[in-house]
């Protein structure tokens, strides 16, 4: 069976836009590992249900399902530990642990920045549940949650701040070269670039230019999928 990656996607099916799969993409990609992607939408949960999941990414490579991007990023580093490493040894996997879950808060604060232009580009299927279920979690409606937003954004770049420390030291999340770490920094960014036209970073942020130099890694791999509402 060939290596298959299940895939969050909207409407279009080449618009991939979970930060989570995209974490995976890029290690596979780091690995040097082909994958085929399977689109996935957010209402087809029975899809899933055979690799015992309800949400992607779920990684299947032969005969062994995993579920949960910092698992599968566990399951490549150790399966394929002739390839280049994800973490550099066991010290950088504890640190990328910890930044695992530093960008899971990250996708708290990037949501309502994003959630309503995310529902205007979802498969007409999805975009009840998906509504339904950011409303709850949210307290508000989509519209509501992005209100302001032009003004509240310089909020988001002050908390981003840590990051921006970083890259103005070294040009990777990871140090000299690119790892994991940046891989999970950069699921959110590439989420909310995806999804939305609006800008969260400013051009003149150290943040901005690591983001362009992953966009152009891997061959362009991320910087080659559509965006809603841009040319």
């Amino acid at each position: 069976m060939a290596r298959q990656l299940f895939e969050l996607a909207g409407a279009d099916p080449a618009r991939l836009f979970s930060p989570y799969c995209w974490r995976i993409r890029m290690a596979l990609a780091h690995k040097g590992l082909p994958f085929e992607s399977v689109v996935w939408h957010l209402t087809q949960k029975d899809v899933l249900r055979p690799h015992r999941s309800e949400k992607v990414p779920v990684l299947v490579d032969g005969e062994t399902s995993v579920s949960d991007s910092w698992a599968i990023a566990n399951y490549l580093e150790d399966t394929y530990s002739d390839r280049p490493s994800l973490f550099g040894g066991a010290g950088g996997r504890a640190m990328a642990r910890m930044l695992n879950s530093w960008s899971d808060v990250m996708v708290g604060q990037i949501a309502p920045f994003i959630l309503a232009d995310i529902h205007a580009q979802l498969a007409p299927e999805d975009q009840d549940y998906f509504r339904y279920s950011r409303e709850k979690a949210t307290g508000t409606t989509l519209e509501q949650a992005r209100t302001g937003r032009e003004e509240r954004v310089a909020n988001l770049r002050r908390w981003l701040h840590p990051l921006r420390m970083t890259l103005r030291s070294q040009p990777f999340v990871g140090g000299a070269a690119p790892n994991y770490a940046d891989y999970i920094m950069f699921g959110p960014f590439q989420w909310a670039r995806v999804t939305s036209p609006f800008e969260l970073l400013a051009a003149d942020d150290p943040i901005h230019a690591w983001r362009e130099t992953m966009l152009d890694a891997f061959d362009g791999m991320a910087r080659g999928t559509p965006l809603a509402g841009r040319s």
